[in-house]
């Protein structure tokens, strides 16, 4: 079959579509200008291929809402906190490496007025959710945490470090004794070391929460509720009752009681500048 044939059949057939040859390029001749991004339109080029992709990865979808004024900064402490030495890449972490600057910037940001931490932790390492809980009782601006899910073990501390806390109906707050992993030696001073470690966390709960040294232990101590360890599974409501939260609520009255409180804050700043 000549060509001139072969080419009347595939132009004739529906399946098989002609595509035109692309003519050589001659000697000399630069090449061809790549295709332009398409454009959105507002005018704003459309975002690259591996952004959307990380977009869908870590949200679920292709953008998130931003505002583009905002005076309040969230503060999420999700998972297993982090300390000095690193968790397994299968684990959910808070690094306090990370909480910790971002504490910083949101003291020294001036459009910053209140911080808003949201807690869903199992706990973690001590010294790092004590560090954690001091950087936020010591902020000057007003702060709220709202415990959804849980607010176990060293995220106790965490909840009650900020000016006003909520819980969730259903969350819960695991309180137990401080535990050692790894190699621990059997002297009297590791037992010292444990419990001086465990005073720090009871004094720093008694100081910015209403419940008193003695309930507070006796949470911890509890023998019978656990299966696997000592201490006590305190729920929402029981929670408030032991004064360990302020009060039952969600992410609406988290956030009407920390624009209640950066009003308030305004008006005191507002007082000391006609002063």
């Amino acid at each position: 079959m000549s060509d001139k044939h072969q080419f009347f059949q595939q132009s004739m057939d529906p399946q098989k579509p002609v595509m035109p040859e692309q003519a050589p390029m001659a000697p000399g001749q630069p090449p061809a200008a790549p295709a332009q991004p398409e454009i959105m339109p507002e005018g704003m080029p459309m975002p690259p291929r591996k952004a959307v992709t990380e977009m869908i990865q870590q949200f679920g979808q292709t953008n998130v809402p931003t505002m583009s004024e905002n005076n309040i900064f969230c503060l999420p402490i999700i998972g297993q906190i982090e300390g000095h030495l690193q968790l397994p890449p299968q684990n959910k972490t808070t690094k306090y490496e990370h909480i910790i600057p971002q504490l910083v910037a949101a003291e020294q940001n001036q459009n910053i007025e209140g911080v808003l931490i949201i807690l869903n932790t199992v706990g973690g390492d001590v010294e790092a959710g004590l560090a954690i809980a001091e950087m936020i009782a010591s902020l000057s601006k007003p702060s709220v945490a709202l415990v959804l899910g849980g607010g176990h073990s060293i995220g106790v501390p965490i909840a009650v470090s900020a000016d006003y806390s909520f819980i969730a109906e259903t969350a819960t707050m695991t309180i137990h004794p401080v535990r050692l992993t790894g190699l621990v030696i059997g002297v009297a001073e590791s037992f010292e070391y444990l419990e001086k470690m465990q005073d720090r966390v009871v004094k720093f709960v008694t100081q910015h929460s209403k419940i008193s040294e003695p309930d507070f232990r006796q949470l911890m101590l509890k023998v019978g509720e656990l299966t696997r360890d000592v201490g006590t599974n305190v729920v929402g409501t029981k929670a408030v009752e032991y004064g360990l939260i302020d009060e039952v609520g969600g992410l609406g009255q988290a956030l009407r009681e920390l624009n209640k409180r950066i009003e308030t804050n305004r008006s005191k700043d507002t007082e000391q500048v006609v002063q």
